[in-house]
């Protein structure tokens, strides 16, 4: 990268919450061959060649752990490029300096949001007649306020287009270290969908609100004719309470609010350095009656390749299968977050590993999630601790199991579902580093006992008061200690390590929980017993398993930590019928109760909406949280039997095992893969059922307790009643 031939430059005063633009003017006097820039910055930037924007990547450079990696972009501005030339670049707070987390008060909070403003940049000019030029970054730019007059994660963003930057000052040469810049990473941020307003309406209380129909990660366009000086200012929104009023205060401390000073005529606006989880927005001030033509809502995300489809007989279904696609594009903003609203937007390590199976069939997340984990493994404490988000905002909390454990799952996941050992190869000592950290805290060898933790977090059977499920804490830990352990020897085994040392520690941590645990007292329990090999007889706990949910009333009592799972251990001994049950339970608590209520993405909540229209809570409700989505990677898996051995990674081969329920009619499943194209279908007949395969690998069918081996191919099965 030619770009740390550059300079840090900054703005030559603090500029407080307007966000300053940066100017460089040069001549190119020859015929430009090709022309690249390389640019990134301390917070969040959009830049601007002779009054057009370059490239389509929205809130650059994206989140990275900043203090050890700074991704930097590359443009090709030839097309650009005239003889007398401007490029300006406008620098926002962004996650760099937002403050974040918005619920806290720290120290290291508080460094971050007085860190400076900062801008790094090369343009390379190459001549027809082979010779070149270069632009740099140094103290010959200038800088000026933005239109752009305050821009924050939480609170939102201000801009005045009345304002022509003037009064241009020379810039300041800025101390930041170089070493941290690395080429792109991640997926690129972009806008990814444009969704019209479906009405404009009042509320009983009188409150003028736009309603977008789907709740979205992005922002609010508008487009109207106004004099200067006017103001649009709005807020938003996920849900309406049950009289159909405006409701935001699960939003807690963010503002989320964006404001507009419009100049003379026609236009069209939105913010440019910051982003909103909503589905409805509030218009607090507009001149002039507004109509759904004036607002269209903007979608952003990490712009991955979709790889999955679901679709069923069931209409309820189906937009189970949109909510769930729709919180991973909500939350898959350069980083897993948790949600995309209200003042947390935080990537928070549980929820990751919960839901990336599901996330990797969706869209090829490889790519996304291999940069997280270099973030993740950056961010790593000292002592091989791993936070509870990454970046790791929060670097004077401890850790908890299954938060933790993402060190070691996700990237067993990621080789799982596309198959290049490289991301293991990157994070092994990352994985070994995370499980030989428990071993130096806990009280108990063999188990990780006396740490506090999240626990089965949100787990429906939790005390009253709680947020904790009833699940033992000790018994949570110790089952992930042997998952992430296990994990470590099935990496360190195929990367040709030698890992005799956790070989003899699984077996160690195995006999320690048999011992220490011989009962299992609540769904998640039996669950993690069986799910991850600790149960001496897994069928014999499976069957207590589903006794108790019958017992329960068809109903999970599980959270975070068993929800995951629980469908899986059903069906893979002999309960698929329980788990469908589960499935297609339309009243709380179950995956159809949310679409019952309109949903249009997954709740944190199984009750985010009460039956009687009332909230669950004010302080913790977000109404767009994915984590309970990771039901889809049972549907792909088990209900529509496309799965794939575990030392086959990549679906190198097929394994064909559907199980079919009446209640649908029929499920299709269409999964690219590495290899190509799976395609499933089954469709329940009078008769029988039918099923249609389409596989670009050799596949094992499992159908009425038969097994077959079938070359690629396309192939038609009938099971007969």
């Amino acid at each position: 990268m030619r770009i740390k031939d550059s300079c840090w430059i900054t703005a030559s005063r603090d500029t407080g919450d307007v966000c300053p633009v940066f100017r460089r003017q040069f001549t190119s006097e020859k015929r430009i061959a090709s022309a690249s820039l390389e640019i990134t910055a301390l917070g969040v930037y959009e830049a601007v060649l002779n009054g057009c924007r370059v490239g389509d990547f929205v809130l650059a450079p994206g989140w990275t752990s900043y203090e050890h990696r700074l991704q930097v972009q590359q443009y090709d501005v030839t097309a650009l490029l005239r003889e007398e030339n401007e490029l300006r670049v406008t620098v926002g707070r962004g996650w760099f300096r937002s403050p974040l987390p918005g619920w806290l008060d720290f120290d290291d909070k508080k460094r971050r949001y007085a860190q400076p403003c900062g801008l790094i940049a090369f343009l390379r000019l190459c001549y027809d007649d082979g010779t070149e030029e270069t632009v740099l970054t140094d103290e010959t730019w200038q800088w000026a306020e933005s239109p752009v007059r305050f821009s924050e994660i939480y609170d939102g963003e201000t801009c005045d287009a009345r304002i022509e930057p003037a009064d241009w000052q020379p810039v300041m040469a800025l101390a930041w270290p170089k070493d941290i810049l690395i080429p792109q990473e991640g997926e690129i941020i972009r806008e990814t969908e444009r969704i019209a307003a479906q009405s404009v309406f009042r509320t009983p209380q009188g409150d003028m609100v736009v309603d977008f129909g789907q709740e979205v990660t992005g922002y609010a366009e508008i487009t109207l004719t106004a004099h200067a000086g006017e103001e649009v200012l709005f807020d938003h929104a996920e849900v309406r309470d049950r009289n159909g009023n405006w409701y935001n205060e699960n939003y807690r401390g963010a503002k989320a609010l964006a404001r507009y000073i419009c100049r003379e005529g026609q236009q069209s606006w939105h913010p440019q350095l910051t982003f909103f989880g909503f589905r409805y927005i509030r218009l607090l001030s507009w001149p002039g009656e507004a109509g759904p033509e004036n607002f269209t809502a903007i979608a952003v995300h990490s712009d991955m390749k979709r790889t999955g489809w679901l679709k069923s007989g069931s209409a309820e279904l189906n937009q189970l299968f949109s909510n769930i696609v729709w919180g991973q594009r909500g939350n898959f903003l350069d980083v897993p977050t948790d949600c995309p609203q209200r003042d947390e937007r935080l990537g928070w390590t549980g929820d990751a590993q919960v839901f990336i199976k599901t996330a990797c069939y969706l869209y090829d997340a490889e790519r996304f999630f291999r940069k997280w984990l270099h973030d993740l493994a950056a961010d790593q404490r000292e002592s091989g601790e791993v936070g509870r988000v990454i970046p790791d905002l929060i670097p004077e909390s401890e850790t908890s199991a299954a938060w933790g454990d993402a060190a070691a799952i996700c990237p067993w996941q990621v080789y799982q579902t596309f198959g290049d050992k490289a991301v293991l190869e990157d994070q092994f000592d990352s994985m070994r580093r995370w499980v030989d950290f428990i071993g130096t805290v806990t009280t108990t060898p063999g188990l990780w006992t006396g740490h506090e933790h999240f626990g089965d977090w949100l787990g429906l059977d939790a005390p009253s008061g709680s947020y904790k499920g009833s699940s033992r804490e000790d018994f949570i830990a110790s089952a992930f200690y042997a998952h992430s352990t296990g994990l470590v020897v099935k990496a360190g085994r195929l990367l040709g390590r030698d890992v005799s040392a956790y070989e003899k520690l699984h077996a160690d941590i195995v006999a320690a929980f048999r011992r220490a645990f011989p009962e299992y007292k609540t769904q998640t329990e039996h669950v993690l017993a069986v799910n991850f090999a600790l149960a001496e007889d897994p069928q014999k706990t499976a069957d207590a398993l589903a006794d108790m949910v019958k017992a329960d009333g068809v109903q999970l009592r599980t959270g975070f930590v068993g929800t995951p799972y629980i469908l899986h251990v059903l069906s893979q001994y002999g309960h698929t019928d329980l788990a469908w049950d589960l499935v297609l339970r339309r009243e709380y608590p179950g995956w159809l109760y949310p679409v019952t209520q309109g949903a249009t993405t997954i709740w944190e909540h199984w009750d985010g909406i009460k039956p009687d229209g009332s909230f669950w809570s004010r302080d913790m409700n977000s109404f767009n949280h994915y984590a309970y989505g990771a039901v889809a990677d049972w549907v792909f898996e088990q209900a529509a039997g496309i799965q794939h051995a575990e030392n086959r990674p990549g679906f190198e081969e097929l394994i064909y095992a559907p199980h079919p329920d009446a209640r649908l009619g029929w499920l299709q499943a269409r999964l690219d893969t590495r290899h190509g194209t799976v395609s499933a279908l089954w469709v329940c007949q009078e008769d029988g059922i039918r099923y249609e395969l389409e596989t670009p690998v050799p596949a094992l069918v499992c159908l009425n307790g038969e097994e077959k081996r079938v070359r690629p191919g396309r192939y038609t099965f009938w099971t007969v009643k």
